[in-house]
């Protein structure tokens, strides 16, 4: 499974956003889609996952409300819509691919591949 992730860049308090995390080489409708982040200095943290076959949602309380993630299953693309962004959103933004329990896919260790992240600035 290959992971590309686009979207990332520079926006204000406020402002909007959408990521992108193109998807290939996966045939199985059991694998869970997930976004993670990573600000500096700090661990990396889980934002939101998505079953790919049931569309299944889970955020993190942190930004319920505020994102949306997605999937089409036609662009075997996931999304991650981005609203009413803080500064304490500013990260590098990774999306990963788990086949493992719902319960555990908060955790990144339950991730088998990770695309190469995209940075998100929001400024004051």
């Amino acid at each position: 499974v290959q992971l590309q992730a686009s979207g990332g860049g520079l926006v204000q308090t406020g402002g909007s956003l959408r990521l992108s995390c193109a998807v290939s080489g996966h045939r199985s409708n059991n694998y869970k889609m997930g976004w993670f982040r990573q600000a500096p200095g700090k661990q990396r943290e889980f934002v939101a996952v998505i079953n790919w076959g049931s569309g299944t949602l889970y955020y993190a309380e942190s930004v319920k409300g505020r994102f949306t993630i997605s999937r089409d299953k036609i662009k075997d693309t996931v999304y991650l819509q981005m609203n009413s962004l803080k500064p304490e959103d500013t990260a590098v933004y990774y999306c990963g691919a788990s086949l493992g329990a719902w319960s555990t896919l908060h955790r990144q260790d339950m991730y088998l591949y990770w695309g190469q992240g995209t940075l998100v600035t929001v400024s004051s």
